[in-house]
């Protein structure tokens, strides 16, 4: 960690963040949650509450003439119990001047937490603080975002510059609010603004704010809530893949609560601009049901489905059955809801990308799909004839 004498501190506070619903102080400083308290309470799993503190789509943003930035992190890295291969991976921080990706730094050390995806376990192993550093930038006042590592959770401890800064004015951008599983997240992204929803925020010029659950977009009450009470002027919600996954529920269960997620959100934006995005191409689950096991067998992390696809028939789910549910209640629902709206996944990422881009683990999209992805919703969504169309 800098001990330089020549920098000014700056108080770490909600002024400065974006992104992040709630800021929790902690013993070191402040850490970025992406679900509120309340939620947090309701939360009974170990993998969701790792989810929500991975700060997917957090970033500090101000106004300075600094040539030097020092941030100071505690980063909580991941290792997976019987995952044969090195040490885990140091988060990548961004630093983005005017908009344009600039710089780009890392925290070593920090704790690590220890996975076992069989058991679904955790061990926490403390370690200390350290500093992404930025030097070289640019002469002159700038807008300097810097976006927190998508998959680590990161708790801020400390912020030094060598000049003074000030909160980023309110630019006028609109608010896009999304929800989604680990694809949303960013998993296999390789950095936070390389994930596709930073991507699409980048391309429209809207603010985001990332509510993407690695393995836990399961329809939850609780997220439900969040989303409501979030002010957003564009919200989506991507799902299907994690109730699959999970083999969550049965059809019987999955339309209702479709329904009352929907009923949720709409108690806090009524008549804004709602998408509901299926699950993008994943040929395992297509036609097999859940649950998902991690499949070591060739000594690296895939994923197989373990369900009998004769079972569809008594209401198991693929992706291919929800994604024509979710259709069938999105269609119905619009008629008295003009600003609902609904998009195939596969439109996304479908049969010919997967022959191009194929899914490393059996699963999450690599870092080029992402950039596909993007690309894809920015027309689809953002576009002339798009969801989010003139908005």
């Amino acid at each position: 960690m800098s001990t330089s004498p020549s920098l000014i501190s700056t108080p770490l506070t909600a002024e400065l963040m974006r992104g992040a619903l709630e800021l929790e102080p902690t013993a070191r400083g402040l850490l970025p949650h992406r679900l509120p308290a309340q939620a947090r309470r309701q939360i009974s799993d170990g993998q969701t509450a790792m989810a929500e503190a991975q700060p997917a789509g957090v970033r500090l943003a101000f106004r300075t003439a600094a040539t030097v930035v020092e941030l100071d992190t505690l980063p909580t890295k991941r290792a997976y119990l019987g995952v044969p291969g090195p040490a885990p991976a140091d988060g990548v921080y961004d630093l983005l001047v005017d908009g344009r990706l600039t710089a780009q730094a890392s925290v070593p050390g920090g704790n690590v937490l220890t996975v076992d995806m069989a058991a679904q376990s955790y061990e926490l192993t403390e370690g200390e603080p350290g500093t992404a550093r930025f030097a070289g930038l640019p002469a002159g006042e700038k807008d300097i975002e810097i976006w927190l590592p998508h998959n680590e959770r990161t708790e801020l401890v400390a912020l030094r510059s060598d000049a003074p800064l000030a909160p980023l004015p309110d630019r006028g951008r609109k608010v896009w609010l999304h929800h989604g599983s680990s694809i949303s997240h960013g998993s296999n992204a390789t950095h936070p603004t390389g994930t596709w929803p930073a991507l699409v925020a980048g391309r429209a010029g809207v603010e985001l704010i990332n509510l993407g659950l690695g393995g836990a977009a399961l329809l939850d009450p609780y997220t439900a809530r969040a989303l409501r009470d979030t002010p957003a002027d564009l919200v989506s919600v991507k799902i299907g893949i994690n109730i699959v996954n999970a083999d969550a529920m049965r059809l019987r269960a999955f339309g209702p609560a479709v329904h009352g997620f929907l009923d949720t959100i709409r108690e806090g934006h009524p008549t804004t601009p709602l998408l509901v995005v299926s699950a993008v191409l994943c040929p395992v689950q297509e036609d097999t049901p859940g649950p998902l096991a991690p499949d070591f067998a060739d000594g690296a992390v895939r994923f197989k489905a373990t369900g009998d696809p004769a079972e569809v028939a008594a209401g198991r789910l693929t992706l291919n059955v929800v994604r024509a549910e979710l259709a069938r209640i999105v269609s119905e629902r619009a008629a008295d809801d003009p600003q609902l709206f609904y998009l195939d996944g596969r439109e996304l990422y479908g049969e010919a990308d997967h022959v191009e881009l194929p899914l490393a683990d059996a699963v999450h999209p690599g870092a080029e799909a992402h950039v596909r992805i993007a690309e894809r919703f920015a027309g689809l969504a953002f576009g002339e004839a798009g969801a989010f169309a003139g908005r």
